[in-house]
């Protein structure tokens, strides 16, 4: 019987090309996964450096703008004078920056906060550390006054002894002018040279918060100098002494209310002390006659509800203020 010859040799073929074109696609699939895993281990690493640099950046970033807020606190330092005139001075910093006010009425003083935040990388940095000074009293805009260049300028707030320098932050970008002003506060507002206040309205830009003494229907701030409080947009504002009629108008109200209330935490004390030295002379025969007026002074803070008593003990303040100008000895 014939046999059939090349009958298994096709067969044989295929088994050899299926066989090396198997190896071959492992081959490829190994080297692709290779590649595929060093990828990913890269993109793993580069996201781990990045996001490590984006932290350092932003622990450098907050400890920057904790320090800048404590510099800016030991930098207001020269303008608490403890002279009758206003003082101003410029602050231009290296960014378009955010300063927040904070203030807080807990413990004897309460206190004074500031924060910085930053424009980098085209989005506001989270503010930094807060700083606190218990003895400063900013008044500003709330929750920020925002710029690049600020002006600052500060007056001594007595009532009836020196409380304390009242600082009036404010930014290049907000401008004021003051309509019909008393002459003399015309005056201090032309010397203090601050370029973004005016001492009339006669040539303001659009965008300038006008204050009106002669309060009229197109004013931005009524200012009842006589009456003694300011109405801006629905809020009455009650002050006493020009240093606090510039508070009224340069600060939000929340800020005002609060660095009020701890103005006269600070008179409380004052007024205790001044009570112990009212001792102390009347042992050495020289009297004053004024320990009663300030137990009153006191008791009628302690009371207070709000900073609305700046109000209720005018007329005792000023009994105390003429009281210690004729006393045998004085005590402030």
């Amino acid at each position: 019987m014939l046999k059939k010859r090349g009958t298994r040799a096709p067969a044989r073929f295929f088994q050899i090309y299926l066989r090396n074109n198997i190896s071959r696609k492992r081959s490829q699939l190994n080297i692709s996964f290779g590649w595929l895993f060093a990828i990913i281990v890269g993109a793993i690493i580069l996201f781990l450096a990045i996001f490590g640099a984006t932290k350092v950046i932003k622990i450098g970033q907050s400890e920057e703008q904790a320090v800048g807020a404590k510099e800016l606190g030991i930098l207001l330092n020269p303008l608490e004078t403890g002279f009758e005139s206003a003082i101003s001075t410029p602050l231009v910093l290296k960014t378009e920056t955010r300063i927040l006010n904070k203030c807080s009425v807990s413990g004897n003083f309460g206190k004074q906060g500031i924060q910085i935040s930053e424009f980098s990388f085209n989005k506001w940095t989270i503010p930094g550390v807060e700083s606190g000074f218990e003895n400063k009293y900013i008044f500003s805009k709330a929750p920020y006054t925002e710029g690049k260049k600020f002006y600052i300028f500060s007056k001594p707030f007595e009532f009836p002894f020196k409380v304390s320098d009242l600082i009036y932050l404010t930014s290049e970008n907000e401008k004021y002018c003051f309509d019909n002003a008393p002459e003399d506060i015309a005056e201090e507002i032309s010397q203090l040279n601050q370029g973004n206040l005016a001492a009339d309205c006669l040539n303001a830009e659009a965008d300038t918060t006008k204050i009106c003494f002669n309060p009229a229907t197109n004013c931005d701030i009524r200012v009842y100098y006589d009456e003694g409080y300011i109405q801006k947009d629905k809020d009455k504002i009650y002050f006493e002494e020009d240093s606090l009629m510039y508070s009224a108008i340069f600060s939000s109200p929340e800020i005002y209310s609060c660095q009020v209330q701890r103005l006269m935490k600070r008179t409380k004390q004052l007024a205790e002390l001044y009570k112990e030295k009212e001792l102390l002379l009347s042992q050495r025969n020289c009297e004053t006659n004024l320990a009663g007026d300030l137990d009153s002074l006191i008791s009628q803070i302690e009371n207070a509800e709000d900073y609305k008593v700046i109000s209720s003990v005018d007329s005792l303040v000023e009994g105390l203020e003429n009281k210690n100008k004729y006393a045998e000895c004085t005590l402030w």
